[in-house]
């Protein structure tokens, strides 16, 4: 992509509303635009990274036998009454009408569409496990949206859904995702630590948040230091044995963690005091088991293998996308802008032409151009006629994670100078040592 043809409008001062670095950071970077409280635009450089979060969580998903479908987002309310949660959700749902006077809501989570999908075609134990995912908008009347994408009104949310015929077999499900947003958080260059929690409006016994160390946490939490440390699960995980995933999740919630809402004073007085843990924490993800609490009144059963019908036993699982993004910056950033992982960066790679119109600078960057491009990378080539601070500026508030710079005096002796974002280190190597290091980087 030619940054003289794309859209990126780069604020050069702060926001005043912008409270955390995040959100600062994301308008200043041209990535989002507020429509409304609580209410986002989101443009090109901002929707290329949530398409990168979003890739990553498919990917973890559909490695434990997930399935993908697409609910609406505007549902009837009869569901919900027939759950019971309609009026007891709170003045958070948006209920409206159409014009035949039916009441609708804007959908906050789909445990009721669900359920009403599984009931209607689901009738055998033979056909669990099963576990539906999909990604879709939601919309939760927030009295107080706030830091931009990190608490708004409409969001992005990741939900999963699962169905077994008995309590063994959901926690299985609940294990299985578990173990998946370990392996989601640390892909995309964060440490979560999954903590206790409280079930809240969803329902349910078990329930875990997973909760990244952040200064502009919006809750107080306890752990100990040691989840820090802990290796993730690698690829070669296998999702179907039963034993070595409890044995992940058992290592993982064999210390203490808790959020503020399951806070033990006592429980955590007895950690050691070098190894306690009290700090903010920004949610990113939530996983709940609740039994038969929507199976039960909306009458999802399955034949068992003794020919009986038996009420499903469901879990859900969430992780809010649009929130994981500002959950990245905050975690990731310096004085200069934003510090992508590699994983979710906008673009591969960044070329600044440090002289535009200059023949050996505008053939040596566009060669650089065309072969990072026909080998896979994405390439964000700044060939704007600006002032070189300028074009520095922006490629460190954007982020990316390499900058190739190609100036007149390092192209004259054949050279670009490669610079790494994170560490700031930097090397003048020729063009084809440049194509070959960061192809084989990516």
């Amino acid at each position: 992509m030619r940054l003289s043809r794309y859209f990126l409008p780069i604020l050069k001062e702060n926001p005043k509303e912008a409270e955390i670095v995040s959100h600062r950071l994301m308008l200043r970077a041209g990535m989002i635009r507020q429509q409304a409280a609580g209410i986002y635009s989101w443009l090109p450089l901002g929707k290329r990274v949530l398409e990168k979060v979003n890739t990553i969580i498919r990917e973890e998903q559909d490695r434990t036998g997930a399935i993908e479908i697409l609910m609406p987002t505007i549902q009837s309310a009869e569901l919900w009454q027939e759950s019971g949660r309609y009026d007891d959700y709170g003045r958070e749902m948006l209920r409206i009408t159409d014009r035949q006077d039916r009441p609708m809501l804007y959908g906050p989570t789909n445990e009721e569409m669900v359920t009403d999908i599984f009931r209607s075609y689901v009738r055998s134990y033979k056909d669990l496990p099963l576990n539906l995912y999909h990604i879709q908008l939601k919309f939760r009347d927030e009295i107080r949206p706030r830091f931009g994408t990190m608490r708004s009104r409409e969001f992005l949310m990741k939900d999963a859904y699962s169905f077994d015929i008995d309590q063994e077999g959901a926690r299985r499900a609940y294990n299985k995702m578990f173990v998946a947003y370990l392996r989601t958080f640390s892909r995309m260059g964060l440490s979560a630590v999954p903590m206790r929690a409280d079930t809240g409006p969803i329902g349910g016994d078990l329930s875990h948040e997973f909760i990244i160390l952040a200064d502009t946490g919006e809750s107080e939490v306890f752990c100990h230091r040691d989840y820090l440390g802990f290796e993730i699960p690698d690829e070669t995980t296998d999702f179907e044995d039963a034993g070595a995933l409890q044995a992940i999740v058992d290592k993982w919630t064999s210390l203490y963690a808790a959020t503020s809402d399951m806070h033990d004073a006592e429980a955590f007085a007895a950690v050691a005091d070098d190894a306690k843990l009290s700090a903010r924490g920004i949610e990113v993800g939530h996983i709940f088991y609740f039994g038969t609490k929507y199976s039960e009144p909306m009458g999802a059963k399955v034949m068992g293998p003794d020919g009986k019908e038996h009420l499903v036993h469901m879990g859900s699982y969430g992780i809010g996308p649009t929130r994981l993004v500002p959950a990245i910056i905050e975690a990731s950033h310096d004085d200069n802008g934003i510090v992508w992982p590699k994983s979710v960066a906008p673009f591969d790679v960044s070329i600044i032409n440090m002289k535009v119109g200059d023949d050996a600078c505008d053939g040596a960057s566009e060669k650089l151009y065309r072969e990072l491009g026909a080998a896979g990378l994405d390439v964000l080539y700044d060939d704007r006629d600006e002032r070189a601070g300028a074009k520095f500026a922006t490629a460190d508030l954007i982020g990316i994670p390499q900058q190739i710079v190609v100036g007149p005096r390092s192209i004259a002796g054949g050279e670009v100078e490669i610079k790494d974002r994170k560490t700031g280190e930097r090397e003048n190597v020729t063009l084809e040592a440049a194509v070959n290091r960061l192809v084989s980087e990516t």
